[in-house]
């Protein structure tokens, strides 16, 4: 988008207001400039130069968490998300730590063997440090090997179709039994799996710093490696990842892959209830809707009819706002991310389920972070077992 396109689309605002309704950090700061519709105002003003790039006008930009909720009340339909992208990448991170950050990404973008074995060495000394000085909002667990090795496809008994599985970073990196378990659960379904080499990251962290190069770099790539598996779809356990490669790669390039899908929307009219056990020991849960998930995706019915299938009654709790997580914006923005998330993890820790479940590994570290009392999972963990026994 240039910058000519994205004015224009800015000015088709007409400052309703309809979008801080649902607008997490509006919430936070209560301040015109931290909803969509003052970060819009300040983009058309930096766009048409009536405003000049300070550093409080990149605060604004950047202290967005990218969750879409504007956009799904928007009657203009204004592409907020898209706008904010372009902003960043007209407003280069700044400030020690999103510089940083940057850096970070880069350096892993180029060697992610060597980055994950740096994240090995560091999770027993420098993470725990870390974490109890407050620099990082998590206890970070890396697993001894990433879900990706030498083995590329899974291959069933009997054969009814071929799926490539997008892992994603966090899935790849540091939930590697959630990509075993889809896996696990695709194979048992007849579905030969295929997970390419050639994959690198969605892009998704690096456009939220304003990397926008280096995300057409990845995208391209990721195109390229999928376009040839010849797969009736590719699916991911991170809507994020899905929303990048269905939405975000038009955008980038005008070209996107076919039949993306996040793993909800898959499995959906794939699996019945006679092909389901109910859990052991899980009655009762509560699902938290994914931003991207519900707000970018449009998928909200697909999760909690699978939760049902799987013997489990859902507990509306009449929670459904953002988690705090936002990837890079946990590490960036730790006090509006830690104040989201405790609002979340207090509905869910009263609320009388015995688990809580998402469809984000993002979501499930971050709210795992605050609720103590019951578990949070992956939907598909919960599919594994009720259709495996696993």
């Amino acid at each position: 988008m240039q910058s000519g396109m994205c004015l224009e689309d800015i000015s088709k605002c007409v400052r309703c207001g309809g979008c801080k309704a649902n607008c997490p950090t509006y919430d936070e700061g209560l301040t015109e400039a931290m909803g969509a519709r003052g970060r819009l105002a300040l983009l058309g003003g930096l766009l048409s130069e009536q405003l000049t790039p300070t550093a409080a006008l990149k605060e604004r930009i950047y202290d967005c968490i990218l969750c879409g909720a504007c956009e799904k009340l928007c009657p203009l339909h204004v592409d907020v998300t898209e706008a904010v992208y372009q902003g960043r990448k007209l407003l280069p991170a700044s400030g020690g730590l999103r510089r940083c950050m940057a850096f970070l990404m880069r350096f892993s973008m180029k060697r992610p063997a060597l980055s994950f074995r740096v994240a090995q060495a560091m999770q027993h000394t420098i993470y725990p440090y870390l974490f109890r000085k407050g620099v990082i909002p998590f206890s970070i667990s890396v697993p001894h090997v990433p879900l990706k090795d030498d083995r590329q496809v899974y291959k069933p008994e009997k054969k009814v179709g071929r799926i490539a599985l997008f892992t994603g970073c966090s899935t790849n990196y540091l939930f590697p039994h959630l990509g075993a378990s889809l896996i696990n659960v695709l194979v048992h379904l007849g579905y030969e799996v295929v997970l390419p080499k050639g994959e690198v990251c969605c892009g998704a962290p690096f456009r939220s710093l304003g990397l926008e190069e280096e995300a057409v770099q990845l995208a391209r790539k990721n195109i390229e490696t999928f376009s040839k598996l010849n797969a009736e779809a590719v699916v991911s356990l991170c809507p994020t990842c899905v929303l990048s490669l269905k939405v975000h790669y038009p955008k980038l390039l005008g070209k996107e892959l076919n039949n993306v899908m996040d793993v909800a929307s898959f499995l959906s009219n794939r699996l019945s209830s006679s092909q389901l056990s109910p859990v052991r020991n899980l009655r009762t849960v509560a699902y938290h809707d994914p931003c991207h998930m519900i707000h970018s995706l449009d998928v909200r019915k697909e999760p909690r009819d699978l939760i049902r299938l799987a013997g489990a009654e859902l507990i509306d709790t009449g929670e459904s706002g953002c988690c705090g997580f936002g990837g890079v914006y946990s590490l960036c923005y730790r006090n509006i991310s830690r104040n989201l998330m405790e609002k979340r993890a207090g509905v869910y820790s009263a609320a009388k389920a015995d688990a809580v479940i998402t469809s984000c590994p993002g979501c499930m570290l971050q709210l795992g972070t605050g609720i103590k009392n019951k578990p949070v999972f992956h939907i598909i963990e919960l599919l594994e077992e009720a259709l495996c026994g696993s």
